[in-house]
């Protein structure tokens, strides 16, 4: 799953891939004297592979960091995959300085494992006393099998913060007569939200010459489809018994959760076409205005809401036209028992050291710099005096650079450089209470407001399973690939099914192949690959 408006922050900041720079870690060292100016700020040039973005190292933000720490950032990053390019620089051995890379991949293990990053533990000792205070167990958590760190992670710490939910048209609640529930922070049983699609269709069987859809879902992003019903079932991402990890899918309530998707589909109330659909054409059937509902992350609707708003006839009721998310309740499941918001308090991507960087040390400081309070400000609310100011000591924003990312997000943070770089990041508020993510926390909308008001009690943290599968290149690697594809195959024929028997048949059959698979097997690595996880975090305490 790839933060939440902070994550779709992180995914709209990515820009265009550029051309790859030139490889190697020689510019570390442009003094003769290795490390000799790890405590000044004499000029250094460090070479950066970002997966992010290939963006020059030359606004004012990048500007303030090198006249803060006499670093300049020399910024690699490849036309096609990002990991193709990681594989190919550790093939070659061309690395850069520093580089980012998804934190619990199998490309992450692979610089690891062949010693093409270094361990951090005694550099963080000597340099790292801001990322010792920032990071605090974090950095125990995020120790290797061998107990040393080998990389920082970005948006890290858990935030509670809305992720999956039911999402549906406010003005259409209001005119089905829904009452106070439309905006009070109450649940809906899954008997109302049926009911809710029903009389929808029976109210307005067109819209504006069109046929009307109840429900529609992004067969592209079976992830959101299938975490929104799990969070509506309380499911996590194992299902836990005796001690011992299982696939989720032995889950009592998995077969129960499929079993509901398909009575919607069954009963018309689903999109026939939903299972085929892109996700342009997703969004495009919500901002049609003939779609009343849907089953996504919250950061998914924001394409279609911005149409449906300003299609408007009545700017007053603009914001009502807009999907709303809210938590529906599978029988027998309590407001706190459901687990909408799946989220890793060990963030997504990992900044390391490569053994080709030859002054450690001074990029040590750099990072130490970028993961203070200062830093964070730096990198994600701008230069002080420019994009903000301190008043009565708190943080504060100027309007024209809040106005800039409203016209057009892209073009804001790539002239001022604010949260272009998502190195270090951590998520939540800073010592004045202000958040660290300006332009994803900072302001909100009625949208964000009201799904925080429903969903973000549902926060829970997935670090403790997080990447227990079988290590890459093994065979046991193969049968995990092959479990999975299974499953995702029969989930959808079982969504689909044209009688809830056939459901029950799909499911016993998709049993017996990843059985014959070698689900067994795996399910024993997920349980001792957890054990060692939890004994890992108790000895770094």
């Amino acid at each position: 799953m790839k933060t939440i408006k902070g994550i779709l922050a992180a995914a709209l900041v990515m820009t265009a891939l550029t051309g790859c720079g030139s490889g190697g870690g020689g510019k570390a060292a442009s003094s003769d004297d290795k490390g000799a100016a790890a405590d000044s700020n004499a000029p250094i040039t460090l070479t950066w592979f970002d997966k992010n973005t290939g963006d020059a190292f030359n606004n004012p933000v990048a500007k303030a960091i090198t006249e803060k720490t006499g670093v300049t950032v020399e910024i690699q990053q490849p036309t096609g995959n990002p990991v193709e390019k990681l594989n190919l620089m550790l093939a070659s051995g061309d690395l850069p300085d520093v580089v980012m890379l998804d934190r619990g991949s199998d490309i992450m293990n692979k610089y690891i494992s062949s010693g093409a990053i270094i361990p951090l533990n005694d550099l963080i000792d000597k340099y790292g006393p801001h990322i010792k205070e920032m990071y605090g167990d974090t950095l125990a958590k995020t120790k290797n099998d061998d107990g040393k760190n080998y990389y920082f992670a970005n948006w890290y710490g858990l935030e509670k913060y809305p992720v999956f939910g039911f999402m549906m048209r406010m003005d259409i609640m209001k005119e089905l007569g829904v009452g106070d529930k439309v905006n009070n922070g109450e649940p809906f049983t899954a008997e109302e939200f049926e009911n809710f699609l029903v009389k929808f269709k029976e109210k307005y069987p067109t819209i504006d010459g069109k046929e009307s859809i109840p429900m529609t879902l992004n067969g592209e992003n079976i992830g959101s489809v299938s975490g929104t019903f799990k969070g509506m079932f309380g499911m996590m991402p194992y299902y836990e018994t005796n001690g011992e990890l299982k696939k989720d899918i032995r889950d009592p309530r998995y077969l129960e959760m499929v079993k509901f998707l398909n009575s919607l589909y069954r009963k018309g109330l689903l999109d026939k076409e939903w299972a085929t659909m892109k996700t342009k054409q997703f969004e495009q059937k919500l901002a049609g205005g003939n779609v009343f509902a849907t089953a996504e992350a919250l950061w998914n609707v924001g394409n279609p809401n911005s149409l449906l708003k300003s299609e408007a006839s009545d700017p007053a009721k603009a914001d009502d036209r807009q999907f709303y998310q809210y938590k529906v309740l599978a029988p027998g499941v309590s407001a706190d028992q459901t687990t909408y918001g799946p989220k890793s308090s060990l963030g997504w991507d990992g900044v390391a050291i490569t053994r080709s960087n030859k002054d450690p040390e001074r990029t040590m400081k750099l990072l130490d710099f970028l993961a203070s309070e200062e830093g964070q400000y730096l990198l994600m609310w701008g230069v002080e005096g420019k994009d903000w100011d301190m008043k009565d000591g708190k943080h504060v924003p100027r309007p024209e650079v809040l106005d800039a990312f409203k016209k057009n997000w892209d073009e804001a943070s790539r002239t001022t450089g604010i949260r272009k770089w998502t190195w270090m990041i951590k998520n939540g508020p800073g010592s004045d209470g202000t958040p660290y993510d300006l332009i994803g926390r900072f302001q909100s909308d009625p949208v964000t407001d009201l799904a925080i008001k429903n969903l973000a009690d549902t926060s829970f943290d997935t670090a403790p399973y997080d990447n227990l599968g079988p290590a890459g290149g093994t065979p046991e690697a193969i049968m995990d690939t092959k479990v999975n594809d299974t499953i995702n195959k029969y989930f959808l024929k079982m969504a689909l099914a044209p009688t809830e028997e056939q459901v029950t048949e799909q499911y016993n059959q998709m049993m017996k192949e990843v059985e014959a698979a070698g689900l067994s097997k795996l399910e024993k690595i997920y349980t001792e690959n957890y054990k060692k996880r939890q004994q890992l975090w108790t000895e770094s305490k």
